[in-house]
């Protein structure tokens, strides 16, 4: 068989095991673009746990359905989520030569617990099988992809012989980045007056650093630099308390608190602020940085994890002022320099478009024809 052209439409089975969230995100919107035929089935985002045990199964049984129905594909596409050694061993012989992507999202390696000891390890073994199971494993971020197979050696460690750390090399020569895509973002309008406007978006969680975040704004305050502040993000059951604390200590500076519920809710907080804040201690890509970066807000980010790599397209002169050291104090820092900057009106230096334009490589319809040309080579090169 010859090799697929660049401009071939294909038809893609797509099995994802937690259809939500950014997994859900990332499918959505390439399909409605993409110029390939798709096959999407997907399982409700509840117990990821189970999910990742019982998925193979599950979809093994509607594939083979569908197989006896008469429908066939050209290549699969997967997530993390799913566990791609069992799927394979499972499906019949008419479907197991067929090119596999797997997508890794996250990782049950690195993705950050309070406590190590309650890592599940079957986990992370299941990701590693998934990725030797896969002919190609598409990372979301260069940082995903180095973070990770770093530490596969560690656990490999554990186990008592037999520790195949070929596995390492087995699968970063088959590995590629593609980033989570962005959609687009409200437009900023007339800056409305008042001090600068403090955004920290993302999930309610110990490994997102709000009490680094909290601490900041004290320091402004102690500092005698008016701000507003608006602290977006889902919550789940265990919240850290720093939440209850700051939302009492800073009821007169919060604009907006707590998830938006809806898109326009979202888009108006991101298109209202001066400034993203990032405390992370883990992150993999950085959706809501970006996105909000794209809405026209200055990033002020820690200089690790993968913000260097999601900016790597920002003006140089800027890129200085786009990152501290990590530490309250720095943040502190590079807050007061912007409170000042916009002060003179001048918080982008002469050009407030040179943050959209950084981020314009993770829109959609940028991204979407590389991910369909990145499914084409996959699929050729197995012909």
């Amino acid at each position: 068989m010859g090799r697929m052209r660049q401009d071939s439409a294909m038809r893609v089975l797509a099995l994802e095991a937690y259809y939500g969230g950014s997994h859900r995100a990332f499918l959505d919107p390439w399909i409605e673009g993409s110029r390939h035929h798709w096959t999407l089935m997907t399982l409700p985002p509840f117990k990821w746990k189970w999910r990742m045990r019982h998925g193979a199964v599950t979809f093994a049984e509607r594939v083979a359905k569908r197989v006896a129905a008469g429908e066939m594909w050209d290549v699969v596409f997967c997530s993390d989520m799913l566990d791609l050694a069992t799927w394979r061993g499972l499906i019949s012989p008419a479907i197991h030569p067929l090119p596999v992507v797997a997508y890794f999202h996250e990782n049950q390696l690195t993705y950050p617990v309070q406590v190590e000891k309650e890592r599940d390890i079957h986990f992370a073994l299941t990701n590693m099988t998934t990725a030797l199971a896969a002919h190609e494993v598409w990372f979301n971020s260069a940082f995903h992809r180095d973070e990770w197979l770093a530490a596969i050696p560690r656990m490999l460690k554990r186990m008592p012989d037999y520790q195949p750390y070929d596995a390492v090399e087995q699968i970063r020569s088959r590995s590629w980045i593609y980033p989570q895509g962005i959609g687009d973002m409200a437009k900023r309008g007339s800056r409305q007056p008042g001090p600068l406007r403090i955004l920290w978006a993302a999930r309610w969680e110990f490994d997102k650093g709000p009490e680094d975040f909290f601490a900041a704004l004290e320091g402004l305050r102690r500092a005698g630099v008016a701000f507003r502040v608006s602290v977006l993000g889902e919550s789940f059951r265990r919240v850290p308390a720093v939440f209850a604390l700051a939302r009492e200590r800073f009821a007169e500076e919060i604009d907006r608190w707590g998830y938006q519920p809806d898109r326009e809710g979202y888009l108006a907080a991101l298109s209202e602020a001066d400034v993203i804040v990032s405390t992370a201690r883990h992150e993999f890509f950085g959706v809501g940085v970006a996105e909000a970066v794209a809405a026209g807000c200055y990033p002020l980010l820690p200089k690790r994890l993968a913000y260097p790599e999601l900016l790597s397209a920002i003006d140089p002169t800027l890129r200085p002022d786009c990152f501290y050291d990590g530490c309250v104090d720095g943040l502190v820092a590079g807050l007061k320099t912007l409170a000042a900057r916009l002060a003179a009106d001048d918080l982008w230096r002469g050009d407030p478009k040179r943050g959209v334009d950084a981020v314009a490589e993770f829109h959609w319809p940028r991204l979407v024809p590389r991910l369909d040309d990145g499914l084409v080579r996959c699929a050729g090169s197995l012909c």
